[in-house]
């Protein structure tokens, strides 16, 4: 199918074959019959992406200060690395569009195939011919309104949910300032509801068409005499900012023209220097609108499907968008005059030229247009690319289940390394990250099917990139379709599917797996390692993380997707401690600072005890700076002292000398190293390169500590 992209490394907008998305649980395919292009949120997209590095930073000096701490943290190549893919990631443009179901997910009731819906969402209703959409962002189409109108329905739900918050009555005067497309759908949603209506513009052209739908509008330099007068010298009860400026004269004219204690609500980007003089003597309401209404930023209302109550949550995000549909079909919203250009999607670059005043011609709303045809698909859900593969013996042929910003960023790069790796195959849900992965890297086709992946003879290992909840299931599949399985951390997330995949590996013995536990093959590691392993007394090693915030509503938190960070990603230090030692723990006794409604089971000192007396603690913090380096091992056994500092550093200490390695251009956390020792055991037949006993191990090591922490008391791994 084809999708627009924006390109933010080269400033480029695109038009992409990319594999179609299959929907997932809770969401429906949509074939997409027309699309909105947004004049205010793309535009800026675009326009910041055709800035210079120079001109991004000078933009965004917060994302510098990100990169110049990672830099100190990490090494300046890693940096500039991670940097340049970061910006190389593809992005979807588009969030307002409408078509008609195709397929469905499960837990779609309400919905039926055939179905014609407005769509909702960035990353949802983007610029594509097949769309996947959560059930919450769409809306039902009824035979009377058109796709072309019902793609601005997203537009239309801002416009009313800053209205609603405006709380303007009927016969209230309502001044609109700022007349594109949000300002003229403003305005007639406050005529609907019955208020008298005052537009304000700097175009003539907007004024005029304001007048059209029967809005007394006029030019700005007119507005506080004409305001006057509209309002017999009382000011506005409501003043509705819809303008696009940095500029803080919308917010300064607000005051002004609004009456005493009235209510000021800005929907669009506006400049927010609020002078304090007018907005004091008249003590003004002042809020700054966010988008849809009651639910946007909400992954469990957005992505989970989760409604709010009707009876305590009114108007959602979802209910602003059936509302709007209806005051669309009733005539109470008059969409075709703000139409002024369509383009076909294979034109679309050329829209971005209008909305970006690269073509000088006056514009309002953009819509791409879609034909039936399916695109330059060569197979269901799959792109093929012209890339020569070479079928040889003893050579991994390697299919790839998932192609988020770590696959890309890190593992990809570094499996690209490896010679004896033939890319075979890639797969993500939404089909785009797999396009643009398997483009870059080499691979021979992108798909958005993990069943293409594993049912491919030509591949004989999978690598599991996906999210966490999804791990334990797609090893267990790669398991019975005899493929060899890289997986990333965790292995599983709860007990259950940890026992599952332990039952599978021994009915499937001949597959080899291992986890992505890299930090135990970076070559500081190994160092460490080789200056303990003559050891003849139990070790002492202690791993601080400086591991950092992150949102209560990060998927990561949540026990049904990420498991929570440890069993996420504090799995990553159990195992370090498990290689030192030698073997998994057995017992773990695990103490946590009070979550106090910020933090989420991830401030904890966990200490964990090996058959061999040796004693390993874990520090994970949540609560520190993540200027501050990440990580640092110290370990003290038999006369040495060992430090490792964030993997840049390793100081060795014994019989009174010292010993420092460093790595000072880049950080190696051993992700090469894994994956050599991984093809190697795949091409020699080897032991695996992690013993299973330890995976396994350090997984139920990671259940265990929860345990221990919320039950208080000492718990056998």
């Amino acid at each position: 199918m084809k999708q627009v992209l924006q390109n933010m490394k080269t400033g480029k907008t695109t038009v992409e074959d990319v594999p179609v998305p299959i929907p997932r649980p809770g969401m429906a395919l949509i074939k997409t019959a027309a699309s909105l292009v947004s004049a205010g949120t793309e535009r800026m997209v675009v326009e910041f992406a055709e800035k210079s590095l120079v001109g991004k930073a000078r933009a965004r000096p917060d994302l510098l200060k990100q990169v110049l701490d990672k830099a100190r943290r990490e090494g300046l190549l890693t940096t500039v690395e991670a940097a340049f893919n970061r910006l190389d990631q593809p992005m979807a443009l588009g969030y307002s569009s409408a078509g008609v179901i195709i397929a469905l997910g499960e837990g779609m009731e309400g919905f039926k195939v055939g179905q014609r819906v407005a769509c909702a969402g960035g990353g949802y209703a983007v610029h594509a011919e097949y769309v996947v959409v959560p059930r919450n962002l769409l809306a039902p189409l009824p035979d009377s309104v058109d796709f072309e109108s019902a793609v601005f329905t997203t537009l239309g739900a801002i416009a009313l949910h800053g209205f609603r918050l405006a709380e303007a009555q009927v016969v209230e005067h309502v001044a609109v300032i700022g007349l594109g497309l949000l300002g003229l759908l403003t305005v007639q949603i406050a005529a609907a509801a019955g208020c008298r209506v005052f537009g304000i513009d700097i175009n003539p052209a907007r004024v005029a068409l304001a007048a059209q739908f029967g809005i007394q509008a006029c030019l700005r330099d007119q507005a506080v005499d004409a305001a006057q007068a509209f309002t017999a010298n009382r000011g506005a009860d409501a003043v509705l900012i819809c303008a696009d400026t940095p500029s803080a004269d919308p917010v300064e004219l607000a005051g002004a023209i609004a009456r005493d204690r009235a209510r000021i609500v800005a929907t669009g980007a506006v400049g927010l220097n609020i002078p304090r003089k007018i907005y004091y003597e008249k003590e003004l309401s002042f809020i700054n609108s966010r988008s849809y209404g009651p639910g946007r930023y909400d992954p469990a209302y957005e992505e989970y499907g989760k409604d709010y109550p009707l009876g305590y949550v009114r108007w959602t995000e979802g209910r602003n968008l059936e509302a709007i549909v209806e005051l669309i079909a009733n005539g109470k919203l008059q969409i075709a005059p703000l139409i002024s250009h369509r383009f076909p999607i294979e034109q679309a670059p050329e829209a971005y030229e209008i909305i970006t005043e690269k073509r000088k011609e006056p514009f309002l709303g953009v819509v791409l247009t879609y034909s039936d045809a399916v695109g330059t698909l060569t197979r269901s859900n799959v792109v093929t690319f012209n890339v020569q593969t070479f079928k040889r013996a003893n050579v991994v042929t390697l299919g790839v289940i998932g192609a988020g910003l770590f696959a890309n960023a890190t593992l990809l790069p570094t499996i690209q390394k490896n010679k004896d790796i033939e890319l075979v195959g890639i797969a993500s849900a939404g089909g785009l990250h797999a396009q643009h992965a398997a483009k870059k890297f080499g691979f021979a086709y992108a798909t958005s099917s993990d069943d293409e992946i594993l049912n491919d003879t030509n591949i004989n290992t999978v690598a599991i990139l996906t999210r966490h909840d999804s791990h334990a299931d797609l090893v267990i599949k790669a398991l019975q379709a005899g493929k060899h399985i890289f997986v990333e951390k965790p292995l599983a997330i709860t007990p259950e599917q940890l026992n599952k995949v332990s039952e599978s590996l021994v009915t499937h013995h001949s597959s080899l797996i291992t986890v992505g536990f890299n930090r135990r093959f970076a070559p500081l590691a190994q160092t460490l390692y080789s200056f303990l392993v003559s050891r003849t007394e139990p070790l002492y090693a202690h791993y601080r993380v400086n591991a950092g915030y992150i949102p209560l509503n990060h998927w990561t938190h949540d026990p049904g997707i990420g498991g929570g960070r440890i069993i996420g990603e504090g799995c990553h230090f159990i195992d370090f401690l498990t290689f030192l030692v030698g073997q998994a723990p057995v017992s773990v006794t695990t103490h946590g600072l009070p979550d106090s409604g910020k933090y989420c089971e991830d401030n904890l000192s966990m200490t964990f005890t090996f058959a061999d007396g040796a004693i390993g603690v874990v520090d994970y913090l949540a609560n520190g700076d993540k200027s501050f380096p990440k990580e640092r091992v110290e370990v003290f056994c038999g006369g040495r002292v060992a430090v490792l500092d964030d993997f840049r550093t390793l100081e060795m200490i014994r019989d009174e000398r010292r010993k420092i390695v460093k790595s000072a251009f880049r950080q190696d956390k051993g992700h090469f190293g894994e994956w050599q020792a991984f093809v190697k055991a795949i091409r020699e037949g080897g032991e695996p390169p992690i013993p299973y006993e330890q995976l396994i191990g350090v997984t139920k090591a990671t259940f265990a500590a929860m345990v221990s922490l919320r039950q208080g008391r000492q718990v056998g791994v």
